[in-house]
Order: structure tokens, then sequence, then C-alpha cells
């Protein structure tokens, strides 16, 4: 159990820091990020509300360390905020948008995996 804890610890931090590293753009409104969001169909007014659900992902990862429970309904939260990233590529067929939000899907799904299996 204890090299799942670590594991978890490892994907954590890399998933919150890219969650912050992204919130802190859509909160400056990066000229890609908001290009991409735009191209997707994201209203603006809904870009600061993506930056919070990224920013309570990042913190949720991150008190799972101490508490099971929240880092699993963070990784939950996680999966299913790149289930809709993914969804949203799609509708447009933009193939290319769906790498990145597949790769942390992944992460997330590995993040649920590993809490779960450490507690």
């Amino acid at each position: 159990m204890e090299i799942m804890f670590v594991a978890y610890i490892i994907v954590a931090v890399v998933l919150a820091s890219l969650f912050t590293v992204s919130a802190a753009g859509k909160l400056r409104r990066e000229k890609k990020q908001i290009e991409t969001l735009d191209r997707v169909g994201v209203p603006a007014k809904m870009v600061p509300l993506l930056a919070a659900c990224e920013i309570a992902g990042a913190v949720g990862l991150l008190v799972g360390l101490a508490f099971g429970p929240i880092g699993i309904a963070a990784a939950v939260g996680t999966i299913l905020y790149f289930v809709g990233a993914i969804i949203g590529h799609l509708r447009i067929g933009d193939l290319k948008g769906i790498g990145p939000s597949t790769f942390l899907l992944v992460l997330g799904v590995g993040a649920l995996v590993l809490r779960i299996a450490s507690l």
C-alpha cells in the first residue's frame, strides 16, 4: 500500500501543478488558451468558472494526501472535467485538441485508482 500512496503523491502533485498553470492562464486570459476555448465554443463568461474548477481540483488532490475521500472526489471531478473537454473537442472535429485532454484524463484516472488503492 505504501508504494501506491507514493505513486498517488507523484500523480497528484503533477496533476495539481498542471491544473494550477492552466487556471492561471485562463485567469490571465492567455491568448492560446482563450483561442482554444473560443474554438470549442466555451462562452467567455465560463472561463473563470473553468479556472475555479481547476483550482478546486488541484486543492482537492493535494488535500487528498491527508484525507483520502477528498482525493477520490477530486480525482472523479478531474475525470469529469476532461471527459467534458474531450467531448467539446470531438463535437467540433478538433482531433488535435484531444491529445492533451486525454493525457490529463489518464492522469485523473491514475489518481483515482492510486488513491483508492492506497486507502
